[in-house]
């Protein structure tokens, strides 16, 4: 099989695509034939040098969507299409930059969709982190304003549709003037062009403040977004698109707003309900819910993909198609 292996952290030159052996999967365990996989930013740490625990040469990849292949001593036949997510994938085993990939039957999801692989490919990673982050992290309900910092990364467009779907009001940012219609369009309420500084900008929409905030840029913009808050709001930080997620010198007191809350999500697959996946894949199926824009990739472009997603040059989500020839 052909994969795609970072041999040591760096540029992008250090991604080669290898021919190897198919993984055996042992008992428990699932073989996938992986059809799409989505690019992540856990990845991009990866690549530059800043998650802990990788050892190299390393079968990069977070997430991956296809069918079984092979499933010893579970109950998946052949042939099932699943997705799968995190555990481990990309870091302490190979992950899902590969045309086969092997991982654990606990974090397998099954579905069934006729959609194209390149929008499911789209979907698990980026589904799985806006609906924990916004049911598990800050428990939105409806009638509730949420803003969401990173609204243009693919995160922040599944967290707009799932944050509608759950009759919250949407205040969503972009760092470009040009992308604030696209935001409309995909269903934030409200735009606020972020330079930075955006607390005053939000509160000339919701005097009172909002009452959940999703954190996806990182350290360098959580005290203003904390500053956005209602007393007894939430703040929830979850992505580091700016790379950064160390607050140093922290002392609470000054930092968090009087009142204010703060929590995190870090979640996995066991946070992404079946019939959640399956919902919403069904309603992208029926055009009721749209993922926004995809960038759709070949193995052999991964160099290109990590390049754009490294320098943010593309607006939604990069899916790589690994058996373009089908099932």
């Amino acid at each position: 099989m052909r994969a795609v292996v970072l041999t040591k952290p760096g540029p992008v030159g250090n991604l080669r695509i290898e021919e190897r052996p198919v993984p055996e999967p042992p008992r428990g365990w699932v073989r996938i034939k992986v059809m799409a996989f989505g690019l992540n930013r856990s990845e991009l740490h990866t690549r530059l040098g800043l998650s802990e625990g990788v050892t190299f040469p390393r079968v990069l990849g977070i997430e991956a969507a296809g069918v079984v292949d092979a499933a010893p001593g579970t109950d998946l036949a052949p042939g099932r299409q699943v997705v799968t997510m995190l555990g481990g994938m990309g870091r302490v085993y190979d992950g899902g930059y590969a045309e086969y990939t092997v991982v654990p039957r606990r974090q397998v999801i099954p579905f069934r969709s006729d959609l194209p692989w390149e929008v499911i490919g789209a979907v698990p990673e980026t589904l799985q982190t806006a609906y924990g982050s916004l049911t598990t992290g800050l428990a939105v309900q409806p009638g509730q304003t949420l803003l969401i910092r990173g609204g243009t990364s693919s995160v922040g467009l599944a967290a707009i549709t799932v944050a509608k779907d759950r009759g919250a009001t949407v205040v969503a940012t972009t760092r470009q003037p040009e992308r604030v219609e696209s935001l409309l369009e995909h269903g934030a309420d409200h735009v606020v062009v972020d330079s930075g500084a955006i607390a005053d900008r939000v509160r000339a929409l919701v005097p009172d403040g909002v009452d959940a905030a999703l954190e996806l840029v990182g350290t360098p913009t959580l005290r203003d977004t904390l500053l956005t808050c209602r007393v007894h709001g939430t703040v929830c930080f979850t992505g580091m698109l700016s790379n950064q997620w160390v607050v140093r010198d922290f002392y609470p007191i000054a930092y968090i707003p009087r009142g204010v809350q703060l929590t995190a999500y870090a979640g996995g697959s066991a946070d992404l309900p079946p019939e959640v996946l399956q919902d919403y894949l069904d309603r992208l199926a029926a055009g009721r819910a749209s993922l926004g824009p995809i960038r759709v990739h070949t193995l052999d472009e991964i160099r290109e993909a990590h390049a754009d997603l490294e320098h943010n040059r593309t607006f939604g989500k990069h899916v790589v198609l690994t058996h373009p020839e089908g099932v």
